[in-house]
């Protein structure tokens, strides 16, 4: 998910309540909610598709998960005895207890790879214990309803704090329970979309089989809707499914597709390709201006990603991909 996304969570889960087991809490709450994301650094010394097979895995994954929280917790605490010591401490400042400033942070960073599996994009839950991909295929990476859902819990929360009620903490649980039942819901909408689209498999047409993949993506701004991919080996279709309207069959990838290739021994010399290959769940090719082909992900067609989800390999000629 988006940043604002994961801040959002680190300060609901703190103005539910957890803000008030240490000083410094609220910002562990946060700050570890966007901390496996230092992996964005990979930007500086990655090039081309090769920050696709990084981002999302090793800081995403079990031991940075235990260490990533005991750094941020070593630091806000350093911070508050350096503040001591000079005196800048605020007065209304609770305790810093090592303990407890782990545990919320290690809390706010448990709380990013939850989210990231929620969309399609991916994450490597295991790293390194194992590359496999997961996907949660339930929201979309921005969900402004989640946005508004997440800054009406804090702002009430916060502003009955301020006032000096007694459970200022209650909007902020509810907050919560009404995120993780959104949630729900919208996993809901994802697994129904796949079953009708599993109900039409001979829709999917030229794919070797019509139920080798089948890929429930939510859309922007529209939780009641999904565009359904569907197909496998470098042969997809795009359907759309809505809660209200119904099923929309999925057609062929209007893009000048290319018969697949295998790019086995190709992988061993081209990272970028490799990295790509790695990370696309839905590959497919398309044919470039000069003959040539150009490797893109079927969960990214949209022309706006531009050229961040593909590859071009111009020493690869397309091949027309005939109709079945």
């Amino acid at each position: 998910m988006d940043n604002l996304t994961h801040s959002l969570v680190g300060a609901v889960l703190g103005q539910a309540g957890l803000k008030r087991t240490t000083g410094l809490a609220m910002p562990a709450l946060i700050i570890g909610a966007n901390l496996p994301d230092v992996d964005a650094a990979c930007f500086f010394w990655l090039h081309g598709t090769e920050h696709l097979a990084f981002r999302r895995g090793i800081t995403h994954g079990p031991p940075a998960l235990v260490l990533l929280p005991l750094i941020l917790a070593g630091l806000l605490w350093a911070f508050d005895r350096w503040q001591t010591k000079r005196g800048t401490r605020p007065e209304g400042r609770l305790p810093v207890r090592f303990g407890w400033l782990y545990a919320m942070a290690f809390i706010g960073c448990l709380s990013h790879p939850f989210f990231d599996w929620l969309n399609v994009y991916g994450i490597r839950l295991l790293e390194p214990f194992s590359s496999q991909w997961f996907y949660g295929d339930t929201l979309f990476i921005i969900d402004p309803w989640l946005w508004a859902m997440l800054i009406a819990a804090v702002w009430v929360s916060r502003r009955r704090e301020k006032a000096g009620a007694a459970k200022w903490a209650r909007p902020a649980q509810v907050g919560i329970a009404a995120m993780l039942v959104y949630i729900g819901a919208n996993g809901f909408v994802s697994a129904s979309a796949v079953v009708a689209a599993s109900l039409e498999g001979k829709s999917f047409g030229r794919a070797p089989s019509p139920y080798a993949r089948i890929i429930a993506s939510p859309v922007p701004l529209a939780p009641w809707r999904r565009e359904i991919v569907g197909g496998g080996k470098g042969s997809w279709f795009l359907g759309a499914s809505d809660t209200f309207s119904g099923y929309e069959r999925p057609h062929p990838i209007t893009v000048e597709p290319c018969r697949w290739v295998d790019f086995t021994d190709a992988r061993r010399t081209n990272s970028q390709l490799d990295a790509f290959l790695f990370w696309s769940r839905a590959p497919f090719l398309t044919r470039a201006a000069d003959g040539s082909v150009v490797l893109r992900d079927a969960r990214f067609t949209d022309p706006r990603v531009g050229d961040r989800f593909a590859l071009a390999l111009p020493d690869v000629k397309c091949e027309e991909l005939t109709s079945p």
